[in-house]
């Protein structure tokens, strides 16, 4: 549900076969309630309402004082949802008609986060930098580690 494209519980149903019709529709309740879905527009159809649903990017966000209050596991089930949703990206891209990887300049090398120190934490500070695997080490600059 990235940009401004609306979707409704039937829409999100056929692209998650896999979920329960109960659950999703708990589960998008939940959701709209917390504010991370807003109802953009609500018509009747065969005597029910069907809501449909946006994104709010702004309430997906978790600032600096958020963070600090969650746990190890909070942060763990945060960046596993956040690499799903970049997954769902990427699969919505694919499926485009036209999609091409190399021509709209797609990455999809290996990335790492975090600091070098949690990346290799026996890294000495004093060696600066480490180089991702693969690269060469460059010099260190004038005026001591980088």
């Amino acid at each position: 549900m990235s940009g401004d494209v609306t979707r409704t519980t039937a829409d999100l149903g056929a692209r998650l076969p896999d979920i329960p019709r109960a659950t999703l529709y708990r589960q998008i309740g939940l959701l709209a309630e917390g504010g991370l879905l807003e109802v953009v527009d609500e018509q009747r159809v065969h005597g029910a309402v069907e809501r449909h649903y946006r994104l709010r990017r702004d309430r997906t966000r978790i600032d600096r004082d958020a963070a600090a209050s969650m746990s190890l596991e909070d942060h763990r089930h945060g960046f596993a949802a956040a690499t799903a949703a970049l997954i769902a990206e990427f699969d919505a891209y694919l499926d485009r008609d036209g999609a091409n990887p190399v021509a709209d300049l797609v990455a999809t090398a290996r990335a790492s986060s975090g600091s070098p120190r949690t990346r290799w934490p026996s890294w000495p500070r004093s060696c600066g930098r480490p180089s991702p695997p693969g690269r060469p080490t460059p010099p260190p600059r004038a005026g001591g580690p980088t």
